[in-house]
């Protein structure tokens, strides 16, 4: 890892644009796979910002695409940046990049679901739960197929404090559908109240940061995009296993609102039945 005190002046040498490099390499986003490109560099800069001070810190990136981001996060003076990404046609468009600041970008050829970013990162880097978050940070522009669960995982990860949260409260800035990131910060009493704003909620706090009009993306997508930013909490607000969490919230929002005392009175059925039939086993065995 190169010395922090060497990055404070760094800046990107001329490059192609990423309309440049999406020519250059005959890149064409695949629907299936939702991919979605943000071309302009002043949106990409935003998102960087937004995410907060990264002089010196260390950058997870997801999805780097063909680099929009990418180059923005390298741009902000940072430590180190990985990237993650699972569609080959992107990987010689990112060497171009690192070859562009030596030292600064690595480049792993993988799936962001499954790769194990708490090895990726000096030990030295790790704070303890209580103390500021750790100068390491995750940002992405996450194609729409993989955004929900992705974050559903990582939420799991906050809860059980591993995965990239093994290094401490970890923040993370994400793109999402408008309608996602609505949710997601959706407060009590809210139209827009669903699982995904408790189980976001109960760990983080979330904050919609601003809005990306679908026009600035390429190709257009269908909606806007919403940009959100996560900062795990010291102390969740709800007091119990995610997994425990996550069923019970489930069951609530199944049902249309004003029916979503019926799912938690199945919840609470299958509790009593389950904690019944314990206690007819301990009989039957004489206990």
């Amino acid at each position: 890892m190169a010395a922090s005190g060497k990055l404070s002046t760094f800046r990107l040498p001329p490059l192609p644009t990423i309309r440049e490099i999406i020519k250059l390499f005959r890149l064409q986003a695949v629907k299936q796979l939702s991919q979605n490109f943000l071309l302009d560099l002043r949106l990409t800069d935003k998102i960087v910002r937004k995410a907060g001070n990264l002089t010196n810190a260390y950058v997870y990136e997801v999805g780097p695409g063909p680099g929009g981001i990418t180059r923005s996060i390298l741009n902000a003076n940072v430590a180190e940046l990985l990237v993650v990404e699972k569609d080959t046609r992107f990987i010689p468009g990112l060497q171009m990049l690192s070859d562009a600041a030596p030292g600064k970008l690595r480049i792993v050829h993988g799936d962001v679901l499954t790769f194990k970013i708490e090895k990726a990162f000096s030990e030295s880097l790790k704070r303890p739960w209580e103390d500021e978050p750790p100068n390491i940070h995750i940002i992405g522009n996450l194609p729409f197929s993989v955004s929900t669960p992705l974050i559903i995982k990582w939420l799991e990860n906050v809860s059980c404090r591993d995965g990239p949260f093994a290094y401490g409260r970890t923040q993370m800035t994400l793109t999402f559908q408008k309608e996602v990131a609505e949710r997601l910060i959706a407060n009590t009493g809210s139209r827009q109240r669903s699982r995904l704003s408790v189980m976001a909620q109960y760990l983080c706090k979330v904050q919609h940061i601003f809005t990306i009009p679908g026009r600035a993306f390429v190709p257009k997508p269908e909606v806007d995009v919403g940009v959100v930013h996560f900062t795990p909490l010291v102390q969740p607000k709800i007091e119990q296993p995610f997994k425990l969490v996550e069923k019970v919230v489930q069951n609530v929002f199944q049902f249309r609102r004003k029916y979503c005392h019926r799912g938690l009175g199945e919840e609470l059925k299958q509790s009593k039945s389950k904690h019944q039939d314990k206690e007819d086993g301990k009989e039957d065995s004489g206990l």
